[in-house]
């Protein structure tokens, strides 16, 4: 099973190898605050960048841990890159990008990324 998702204007696609997961974490540090992603993470092995990787460019910040990818057309941040706590390679997919999601059946779990 897999699901895909797009930037806004389309330029940037990705397809992940998993099932549509049903929970999603929603943090309050100021950039996910700002922007209302709610995140799924998945190995970076089940993500694939379809298209868009000459449209993308990257903001890091605090502890510059976590890539944020976004599209140098419309801004969407639709993925981050990172690594996970025991150090492997992973990916945030923001799920509002992902339109197969529906967003009120996810359980939010809520990270009070503001006290890192």
């Amino acid at each position: 099973m897999s699901y895909s998702g797009s930037c806004h204007c389309g330029a940037v696609t990705f397809t992940v190898t998993a099932e549509v997961p049903a929970e999603a974490m929603s943090c309050n540090c100021s950039h996910c605050r700002r922007k209302g992603f709610l995140l799924t993470f998945v190995p970076a092995d089940q993500f694939t960048l379809e298209s868009g990787a000459d449209k993308l460019t990257d903001y890091q910040f605090y502890k510059h841990r976590i890539t944020h990818q976004f599209c140098t057309l419309c801004g969407t941040q639709a993925f981050a890159e990172g690594t996970g706590p025991d150090g492997s390679v992973m990916r945030a997919i923001n799920l509002r990008c992902v339109p197969e999601v529906d967003l009120d059946a996810l359980k939010i779990n809520k990270v009070d990324g503001a006290s890192f």
